[in-house]
């Protein structure tokens, strides 16, 4: 037997608020400048040839992306190669930073999350979005997390059909008539 009832979407009508932290990942393409290619067998930076191949390199590839700078190997690396490689992606990259993709990024979000304001959030049931498809840190849930929590009335994680409870404010059962 068939009915013709429409049908409800129940999550949309639940008044559950969704926080997506991937609206948050950096605009500009993230790319890598590994300091490996440079060193005499992957162990030693030979200044001259370092400067000679820094000065050979076609730097508008960084144009307007974000580069971090890393070394990939377990060579000591003079603080001043990194600042070689910054000067030459000054003007040419939109930021630069020393340290790999990941710390990037929790840095980042760090940042982005200071910054927001989660008031608006007030006595609202939060599902922080997961399954992202770009490569939010956990240390960003985590934060935002931190940052709800004294305004949120719950916190869920995962989509709004399916979440895991993270956290969920007592009644206060003195304003019950």
């Amino acid at each position: 037997m068939t009915t013709d009832k429409p049908l409800i979407n129940r999550v949309a009508n639940s008044g559950i608020k969704v926080l997506n932290l991937e609206d948050y990942y950096p605009q500009e393409e993230l790319i890598a400048f590994d300091l490996k290619p440079y060193l005499f067998k992957e162990l030693i930076l030979k200044e001259k040839d370092f400067r000679s191949a820094l000065k050979a390199l076609d730097w508008s590839i960084y144009q307007n992306k974000i580069v971090v700078v890393f070394n990939s190997t377990q060579a000591i690396i003079p603080v001043w190669a990194y600042m070689l490689v910054s000067a030459y992606l000054s003007g040419v990259a939109s930021e630069v930073f020393q340290g790999t993709k990941e710390e990037y990024l929790k840095l980042h979000y760090q940042k982005v999350l200071k910054d927001l304001d989660f008031s608006s959030y007030q006595e609202d049931r939060v599902v922080i979005k997961g399954c992202s498809n770009k490569p939010v840190p956990a240390s960003a849930y985590a934060e935002a997390t931190h940052k709800l929590k004294p305004f949120a009335q719950s916190i869920m994680y995962g989509e709004p059909c399916s979440t895991v409870p993270i956290f969920k404010r007592p009644r206060d059962l003195s304003k019950r008539s």
